[in-house]
């Protein structure tokens, strides 16, 4: 875990990828933020080349946008059924999606998704550290969101869940399995309302 001013950190998203998304954007009149794990893993100092991308609004039409602003370098790829796009750009994947709340039935790992704010995007993530977001605006680029302590609990070493624990294991059960790996990986340690769901829903 490193400490990282602003402008440091900004310098860890100075690949040009990220310019030219900030540049669209604007352009678009959308908001976009880095999500997940390439934010986590740039304060764990592990490599990452999983970029994913919230945006405000349409993935698919900013990931068009960009893709047509790129050229002809730029591969995108188009989920409509899921509402994702993916564009590779020399050797640089970055996946799209709009924010987004979900809903389970108690029978179906399959959501009831609708359109949501960048909170709502955030609070379905699996846990606090994967749930924190980085700002692609050109007026506030680099401002960290993180409305659920996950800078906290990375400095603490502590895998939790943003919601309620049971919620999100009942959402999706895959969930437990990778809170064990990710505390494997990272030497983190669950936290106990966390680790106690896990035993309640195993």
């Amino acid at each position: 875990m490193i400490e990282l001013t602003t402008e440091e950190l900004k310098q860890r998203f100075s690949d040009n990828i990220f310019g030219r998304i900030s540049e669209t954007a604007d352009e678009l009149g959308l908001e976009c933020y880095v999500v997940g794990g390439y934010v986590r893993d740039i304060f764990l100092q592990r490599p990452s080349k999983d970029i994913d991308v919230v945006v405000v609004g349409s993935g698919i039409a900013m990931a068009e946008a960009l893709a047509k602003r790129l050229g002809r370098g730029a591969h995108l790829s188009v989920f409509k059924n899921f509402g994702t796009a993916q564009l590779k750009y020399h050797g640089t994947e970055v996946e799209f999606v709009g924010a987004r709340k979900e809903s389970y039935t108690h029978d179906s790992r399959k959501p009831q998704v609708e359109a949501g704010t960048l909170e709502d995007d955030q609070r379905r993530r699996d846990f606090t550290i994967n749930a924190m977001a980085w700002s692609l605006g050109e007026e506030d680029f680099g401002r960290l969101v993180d409305p659920f302590d996950g800078m906290r609990d990375l400095h603490e070493g502590i895998i939790r869940t943003p919601c309620d624990p049971d919620v999100t294991f009942s959402d999706d059960p895959l969930r437990m399995m990778r809170a064990v790996r990710f505390a494997s990986q990272l030497g983190f340690t669950i936290e106990g309302e966390t680790f106690d769901a896990i035993r309640r829903n195993a």
